[in-house]
């Protein structure tokens, strides 16, 4: 989990240069809260939204092409929750051709913005704000919310029901993708964890365990430190996706754990973008 990761490996290297790349623009667009609004180059809309779930509304941010229906995926934040970066990494990721919910994994607590960034995590009055936020995300609520925002996406004009969903999720949301693809296995392809915390386990409702309950293709970026730590996860994540029959990629990346958010002070732009050309891929193959 994030917190386990320490500061003298967050420094190992600080890149904001991709977080400017991606476009102000885009950022800028994408924190207007209400009504829908297109992006500048007209090519997205995007707007913030209330999903019923058993739990209460969750509140999450909605961001497509302007034109046509496509399929769709569900986006969990890292544990700084949804915030500027996650709306201009949906707002990416819909550019690509694909309507794209980024949900609030906090709702049950507070809407979001909760934090404004990965490294407000990273001071006490983060971790303390955070931590009760944290402790009331269980499995089984996970699971129901997944559910939920299936069921509100199909309803949506411009999600291609004729498609599978997509999930994908990073650091604590990395678990909550295999649990999305257990939600609705006959509408869940496809799910990507990125750099994600938990996904081995003996449990019965651990990820690993729930892959023969599943019909989604897989795959699993993992950090070096996250894989120095734990070595053998990755061999029981590969054993359980074969025995479940499930399609699984998963590759070990020269990078630390965070770097695929873009406003982590570990982001590394060269495996960030790998790992988003391999979401792609999954996505194009499976949806």
């Amino acid at each position: 989990m994030c917190d386990e990761i320490t500061e003298q490996e967050n420094a190992l290297w600080f890149s904001r240069r991709a977080f400017a790349s991606v476009g102000a623009g885009a950022v800028a667009m994408a924190a207007l809260p209400g009504c829908a609004t297109t992006a500048a180059d007209g090519k997205t809309a995007s707007r913030t939204v209330s999903i019923d779930t058993p739990d209460g509304k969750a509140d999450a941010f909605f961001v497509y092409p302007t034109k046509g229906k496509h399929a769709a995926v569900i986006m969990w934040p890292d544990i700084a929750g949804l915030r500027d970066a996650y709306k201009t990494m949906g707002t990416m990721l819909a550019e690509a051709g694909y309507a794209v919910l980024v949900v609030n994994q906090y709702y049950r607590s507070s809407p979001a913005p909760i934090l404004n960034s990965l490294m407000e995590w990273r001071t006490p009055p983060g971790q303390e704000k955070l931590k009760p936020m944290i402790a009331a995300i269980t499995p089984a609520g996970t699971v129901a919310d997944a559910g939920a925002f299936v069921k509100w996406l199909d309803m949506q004009a411009e999600v291609d029901t004729k498609k599978k969903i997509g999930s994908c999720g990073y650091c604590m949301g990395g678990p909550f993708t295999v649990r999305t693809a257990f939600a609705n296995p006959d509408r869940v392809g496809a799910a990507a964890s990125f750099h994600g915390a938990g996904l081995v386990g003996d449990a019965p409702d651990s990820p690993s365990s729930l892959l023969p309950k599943t019909k989604a293709a897989y795959l699993i970026a993992i950090a070096k430190n996250d894989d120095e730590r734990a070595p053998d996860d990755k061999v029981k994540f590969r054993a359980a996706a074969d025995a479940a029959g499930r399609p699984a990629e998963i590759e070990v990346y020269p990078a630390q754990h965070g770097w695929c958010t873009i406003d982590a002070p570990v982001y590394d732009k060269v495996q960030a973008d790998k790992a988003w050309g391999r979401m792609l891929t999954l996505y194009q193959a499976n949806l």
